[in-house]
Protein backbone atom coordinates (compact mmCIF):
# COMPACT_ATOMS: atom_id res chain seq x y z
CA UNK A 1 0.00 0.00 0.00
CA UNK A 2 2.84 2.27 0.83
CA UNK A 3 4.74 1.29 -2.44
CA UNK A 4 1.55 2.42 -4.56
CA UNK A 5 0.97 5.26 -2.59
CA UNK A 6 4.42 6.58 -3.33
CA UNK A 7 4.59 5.62 -6.80
CA UNK A 8 1.20 7.33 -7.71
CA UNK A 9 2.96 10.85 -5.64
CA UNK A 10 5.54 10.27 -7.91
CA UNK A 11 4.11 10.31 -11.14
CA UNK A 12 1.83 13.14 -10.07
CA UNK A 13 4.55 15.27 -9.37
CA UNK A 14 6.20 14.31 -12.74
CA UNK A 15 3.19 15.10 -14.58
CA UNK A 16 3.09 18.45 -13.03
CA UNK A 17 6.06 19.41 -13.62
CA UNK A 18 5.49 18.49 -17.19
CA UNK A 19 2.41 20.16 -17.55
CA UNK A 20 4.05 23.38 -15.89
CA UNK A 21 6.82 23.23 -18.12
CA UNK A 22 4.79 23.42 -21.06
CA UNK A 23 2.79 26.40 -19.93
CA UNK A 24 5.82 28.26 -19.25
CA UNK A 25 6.50 27.78 -22.66
CA UNK A 26 3.48 29.46 -23.75
CA UNK A 27 4.36 32.31 -21.47
CA UNK A 28 7.46 32.53 -22.56
CA UNK A 29 7.12 32.09 -26.00
CA UNK A 30 4.54 34.73 -25.44
CA UNK A 31 6.83 37.09 -24.01
CA UNK A 32 8.15 37.57 -27.55
CA UNK A 33 5.39 38.40 -29.59
CA UNK A 34 3.73 41.62 -30.06
CA UNK A 35 -0.15 41.12 -28.44
CA UNK A 36 1.25 38.77 -25.47
CA UNK A 37 -2.10 38.49 -24.12
CA UNK A 38 -4.24 37.16 -27.71
CA UNK A 39 -1.10 34.75 -27.84
CA UNK A 40 -1.78 32.93 -24.14
CA UNK A 41 -4.98 32.85 -24.46
CA UNK A 42 -5.27 31.33 -28.03
CA UNK A 43 -2.70 29.05 -27.40
CA UNK A 44 -4.08 27.81 -24.09
CA UNK A 45 -7.44 27.11 -25.67
CA UNK A 46 -5.96 24.51 -27.50
CA UNK A 47 -5.72 21.51 -25.48
CA UNK A 48 -2.91 20.33 -27.70
CA UNK A 49 -0.73 23.11 -26.68
CA UNK A 50 0.21 21.47 -23.64
CA UNK A 51 2.40 18.70 -25.64
CA UNK A 52 3.77 21.50 -28.14
CA UNK A 53 6.95 22.45 -28.70
CA UNK A 54 7.38 26.17 -30.49
CA UNK A 55 6.90 25.20 -33.73
CA UNK A 56 3.59 23.52 -32.44
CA UNK A 57 2.82 26.56 -30.81
CA UNK A 58 3.10 28.43 -33.90
CA UNK A 59 1.20 25.46 -36.03
CA UNK A 60 -1.56 26.29 -33.30
CA UNK A 61 -1.87 29.90 -34.02
CA UNK A 62 -1.19 29.06 -37.78
CA UNK A 63 -5.11 27.03 -37.54
CA UNK A 64 -6.71 29.99 -35.77
CA UNK A 65 -5.65 32.21 -38.45
CA UNK A 66 -6.84 30.46 -41.19
CA UNK A 67 -10.35 30.08 -38.93
CA UNK A 68 -10.76 33.86 -38.73
CA UNK A 69 -9.97 33.91 -42.16
CA UNK A 70 -12.05 31.93 -43.18
CA UNK A 71 -14.63 32.93 -41.40
CA UNK A 72 -14.64 36.36 -42.28
CA UNK A 73 -14.63 35.60 -45.43
CA UNK A 74 -17.88 33.80 -45.25
CA UNK A 75 -19.29 36.98 -43.27
CA UNK A 76 -18.48 38.58 -46.25
CA UNK A 77 -20.27 35.79 -48.65
CA UNK A 78 -22.97 36.73 -46.69
CA UNK A 79 -23.27 40.31 -46.43
CA UNK A 80 -22.49 40.30 -50.41
CA UNK A 81 -26.02 37.94 -50.59
CA UNK A 82 -27.96 40.46 -48.34
CA UNK A 83 -27.39 43.46 -50.32
CA UNK A 84 -29.90 43.57 -53.31
CA UNK A 85 -29.55 46.86 -55.78
CA UNK A 86 -25.74 48.68 -54.70
CA UNK A 87 -23.38 47.00 -57.61
CA UNK A 88 -20.43 49.01 -56.15
CA UNK A 89 -21.29 47.89 -52.50
CA UNK A 90 -21.46 44.50 -53.69
CA UNK A 91 -17.88 44.52 -56.05
CA UNK A 92 -16.22 45.78 -52.65
CA UNK A 93 -17.40 43.11 -50.40
CA UNK A 94 -16.70 40.52 -53.25
CA UNK A 95 -13.34 41.71 -53.51
CA UNK A 96 -12.83 41.54 -49.75
CA UNK A 97 -14.31 38.42 -49.03
CA UNK A 98 -11.66 36.69 -51.79
CA UNK A 99 -8.86 38.37 -49.81
CA UNK A 100 -9.90 36.69 -46.77
CA UNK A 101 -10.03 33.49 -48.52
CA UNK A 102 -6.38 34.41 -50.28
CA UNK A 103 -5.30 35.46 -46.65
CA UNK A 104 -6.36 31.82 -45.49
CA UNK A 105 -4.62 30.03 -48.64
CA UNK A 106 -1.59 31.95 -47.46
CA UNK A 107 -1.63 30.51 -44.25
CA UNK A 108 -1.83 27.23 -45.30
CA UNK A 109 0.95 27.51 -47.27
CA UNK A 110 2.73 28.72 -44.15
CA UNK A 111 1.72 24.81 -42.58
CA UNK A 112 3.97 23.13 -45.87
CA UNK A 113 7.17 25.43 -45.19
CA UNK A 114 6.54 24.48 -40.81
CA UNK A 115 6.82 21.36 -41.89
CA UNK A 116 9.65 21.69 -44.12
CA UNK A 117 11.35 23.93 -41.82
CA UNK A 118 11.41 26.37 -44.32
CA UNK A 119 10.40 29.55 -41.66
CA UNK A 120 11.72 32.17 -43.87
CA UNK A 121 8.70 30.79 -46.57
CA UNK A 122 6.46 30.55 -43.61
CA UNK A 123 7.34 34.65 -42.48
CA UNK A 124 6.45 35.19 -46.09
CA UNK A 125 3.28 33.46 -46.37
CA UNK A 126 2.06 34.84 -42.81
CA UNK A 127 3.11 38.64 -43.65
CA UNK A 128 1.02 38.07 -47.04
CA UNK A 129 -1.74 36.59 -44.56
CA UNK A 130 -1.75 40.16 -42.78
CA UNK A 131 -1.72 42.23 -45.30
CA UNK A 132 -4.69 40.75 -47.22
CA UNK A 133 -7.22 42.88 -45.22
CA UNK A 134 -5.34 46.10 -46.32
CA UNK A 135 -7.00 44.92 -50.38
CA UNK A 136 -10.05 44.98 -48.68
CA UNK A 137 -9.98 48.23 -46.67
CA UNK A 138 -8.30 49.79 -50.07
CA UNK A 139 -11.67 47.97 -51.82
CA UNK A 140 -13.62 50.47 -50.21
CA UNK A 141 -11.16 53.84 -50.24
CA UNK A 142 -11.84 53.23 -54.01
CA UNK A 143 -15.17 54.18 -53.50
CA UNK A 144 -15.75 57.80 -51.31
CA UNK A 145 -19.59 57.15 -51.22
CA UNK A 146 -18.84 53.59 -49.21
CA UNK A 147 -18.31 53.42 -45.25
CA UNK A 148 -15.83 50.74 -44.53
CA UNK A 149 -18.10 49.05 -41.89
CA UNK A 150 -16.96 48.58 -38.01
CA UNK A 151 -17.30 44.93 -38.28
CA UNK A 152 -14.63 44.35 -40.95
CA UNK A 153 -12.40 46.91 -38.89
CA UNK A 154 -12.30 44.65 -36.10
CA UNK A 155 -11.94 41.39 -38.32
CA UNK A 156 -8.97 42.78 -39.66
CA UNK A 157 -7.77 43.82 -36.54
CA UNK A 158 -8.21 40.36 -35.08
CA UNK A 159 -6.35 38.60 -37.98
CA UNK A 160 -3.24 41.25 -38.33
CA UNK A 161 -2.70 40.63 -34.44
CA UNK A 162 -2.87 36.96 -35.04
CA UNK A 163 -0.58 37.04 -37.79
CA UNK A 164 1.52 39.58 -35.57
CA UNK A 165 1.62 36.90 -32.95
CA UNK A 166 2.91 34.44 -35.64
CA UNK A 167 5.55 36.36 -36.55
CA UNK A 168 7.02 36.89 -32.99
CA UNK A 169 6.65 33.16 -32.54
CA UNK A 170 8.63 32.26 -36.12
CA UNK A 171 11.39 34.99 -35.00
CA UNK A 172 11.97 32.17 -32.13
CA UNK A 173 12.53 29.63 -34.14
CA UNK A 174 15.21 31.26 -36.80
CA UNK A 175 15.49 31.59 -40.21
Amino acid sequence: MGFSFLFFFIIATLASTFVNGDADLIQKTCKTTKYYDLCVSSLESDPASVNSDTKGLAMIMVGIGMANATATSTFLSSQLLRTKNDTILKKALKECSDKYAQAGDALQASVQDFDSELYDYAYMHIMAAADYPNACHNAFRRYPRLIYPQEIVRREDGLKHICDVLLGIVDQLGF
